[in-house]
Formats: structure tokens, sequence, C-alpha cells
């Protein structure tokens, strides 16, 4: 797939502007917080409807601007589409496909496809449990666009069993109580099983496309395993399983949950094990050897949702050469090569070698607006 042009109206701090991609490297240079980051963000959100900034659609249009528009032509295998998103200050969001509007979002996730490397990845190693979970669902959602609809089902019963949870105390009707909290639990397990399960798929299929690019760039002198910790423990991996595992958890922390007023037991709990020749990566890897695994998971997310999709994604690098050291670098740029179309945000072009400037296309960002060098 091959990104042709992105139009940004009111978006961020872009007042208007187009973009024609001409070459399969383009290369974003200027100086810190000028609009870099701002564009490989609109492309992100075509790709996953999300942001790695976890910001809010209110924050996305242009300041003072009711609305942000982001328009953008792709070519596929298949042929030319057209994608817009449309952000609001109060409302809903629109999407649209070949300018047709779509009713469910769901529709519009998978036409384009993206690998998003920003320096705040770095903390998949380092940060909390919910920073992995939140990078799992993202890739998930690529793979398969319904999972979007299957994590805010589980998200919206969760909400509701804690809401009842908080309530119950108050009406005193013990039977009516126990019938309710059945009805929560069932639902709970059953939308809740679906992501469980995904999860773990998704990560048996990507931990050893890991581990392979993590050998390869540490000269096979460590040893990656990634790990998918379920909250619910569970054996069997069929549906029914998987539930039975959940029913059970749940049963187990019934007292916890009874004086705590909230739900103990869920994918909502899940971690990802990142570990380092059998040691846990968050505690004992330095920060080369956080650099290297956080560039393996990328680089097998890459190769997983072109297995996947049939079609090489999008690669979108934020500021992260920087953060890398020259063999790393190097390793990054020769997996990359022209296979994956990619946009660079950096702050000089030092990191490139003359090959690589003259196959790529250069642009200057300066305070919202996009000049050509070339």
């Amino acid at each position: 797939m091959f990104l042709k042009t992105i139009h940004l109206k009111q978006f961020r701090n872009y007042q208007e502007q187009r973009v024609d991609f001409v070459a399969p490297k383009t290369i974003l240079v200027g100086n810190n917080a000028q609009g870099k980051s701002n564009l490989l963000e609109a492309v992100e959100l075509l790709a996953t409807l999300r942001s790695h900034r976890l910001a809010r659609d209110r924050d996305l249009g242009r300041d003072g601007e009711a609305l942000g528009q982001i328009h953008a032509t792709l070519e596929r295998q298949a042929g030319i589409g057209e994608l817009s998103v449309v952000v609001r200050r109060q409302g809903r969001r629109t999407v649209a496909l070949n300018s047709e509007q779509l009713r469910r979002q769901l529709d519009f996730l998978g036409v384009l496809n993206a690998v998003e490397f920003s320096s705040l990845d770095l903390e998949l190693v380092r940060g909390a449990p919910e920073q992995r979970r939140h990078w799992l669902d993202t890739l998930l959602i690529q793979l398969e666009p319904v999972y979007a609809h299957i994590l805010q089902q589980y998200n919206q019963v969760l909400r509701q069993r804690n809401a009842f949870l908080k309530k119950r105390q108050e009406t005193g009707d013990r039977r009516q109580e126990k019938e309710e909290l059945a009805a929560w639990d069932a639902q709970l397990v059953t939308i809740g099983s679906r992501v469980i399960r995904r999860r773990a798929r998704a990560i048996e299929r990507l931990a050893p496309l890991a581990a392979e690019w993590h050998a390869s760039i540490s000269d096979r002198a460590e040893v990656l395993q990634v790990k998918y910790a379920p909250n619910v423990p569970f054996t069997e991996t069929h549906p029914e399983g998987v539930q039975q595992a959940f029913f059970d958890k749940i049963e187990q922390r019934a007292i916890a949950e009874q004086h705590q007023n909230t739900t103990l037991v869920g994918p909502d709990r899940d971690e990802i094990e990142l570990t380092i020749n059998q040691t846990p990566a968050k505690q004992y890897g330095s920060q080369g050897q956080q650099r290297t695994l956080v560039l393996a998971l990328k680089l097998a997310e890459l190769k997983l949702i072109e297995a996947v999709v049939g079609e090489p994604p999008l690669l979108l690098l934020d500021d992260v050469l920087a953060e890398l050291d020259l063999n790393r670098q190097n390793q990054l740029l020769e997996a990359i090569q022209d296979r994956f179309q990619t946009l660079i945000a950096t702050t000089h072009l030092a990191a490139f070698d003359s090959q690589w400037l003259q196959a790529s296309q250069i642009l200057s960002v300066n305070a919202g607006q996009i000049f050509s060098d070339q």
C-alpha cells in the first residue's frame, strides 16, 4: 500500500496543508514543536482511529476551531481509495470512505495499515501494564478490525458492572442482587473471553518474530521472550475453557470485590511480560537493551501485519532515530529499505547516509507549514 496524498484542515497546528508523497521514504525535518509529529498522528488516526498520544478529539482540532479534517488518497493492490476523518470539538467524529460517510467506524478500520514508532514507545518496557495493553490492542485492531468493537463492548460492560457493584449495597434485596450480578458476570465473561483469546493468539504469532529480530540486532547475544500473562489464567484455549476459567476466577475474588465495590477480574488487568535472557527487561534491562527490545517489537509488528493483510503497512518513525545508537539505526534502516513506505520525523539529517537521502523525499516543517527541499 502507498499513501499518495494527505490533506489537513484545522488539524493540530495546521491551518491547511496538502502533501503529495512521491517516494517510498519521506523525511520530515524541522525543529521540535513545528508539526512533524502532528502529520504522523494524522496518518495513525487514518489507520487505527487512535492516537498514541491518547489525545481526545477536542484536542485534535486547531485552537478555537469547531472541527479538524484529515483527507487522504491511498493506493492498494485492489485500487485507489479516498479516506477522511473529521474530528469535532463537540460531538462525535465522522469517517468517510470514497466520499461516502460510514455509519459504523468499524468499517473504516483496516483500509490503511500503519506501524507507529516514537520515542514514547520506549515506555513499552519501562511503563505500566496499561501501556503494553494499549500497544497490543492497537496492533490487534489492524489485524482484526472487529476487535475494536469487541474491546468497546468489554469496556462498556466493565463500567456497568462496576456501577452495579458500587450501588448494590443500597438495594437491600439480596436475591435480586444475586440474579443481577450473575447477569453482569455472564456478559463480562462472554465478551472478556473474546478479548483474552485474541490477545493470546496475537502474542503467539508476534513473539517468535520479535525474538528473531532481537537475536539479529543483538548479534545472537540475547534471547527475547514475549509472553502474554492474562489476569485469568487458562489451560484450555477453546471458548468454553477460557469462559470457565473466567467464572472460576470471579468466584475466587467475589469477597474481595464485595469489599472493594469494583471488578477485580478480567483482561483490563492483563500483563505482557518482556524478558531478556530470562530476566525481566523492565527491572534489569539497560537503556540500550530496552531500545533493542522495542525496535524488535516494532519490526515484528511490520512483518505480522504484512503476513495477515497481504500488503506491507506504512511505517511512521517519530523522532526515534535520535534514541537509537548507530548500530540500531542501521538495523532499522536496513530492514525498511524500499519495502515499506516510511514517513520519518527528525530534527536533523545527520543520521542518514547519502544513498538514503538521495532516495528520499525531504520536506521541511516549520510552524504548521510544509515545504519541499528538493
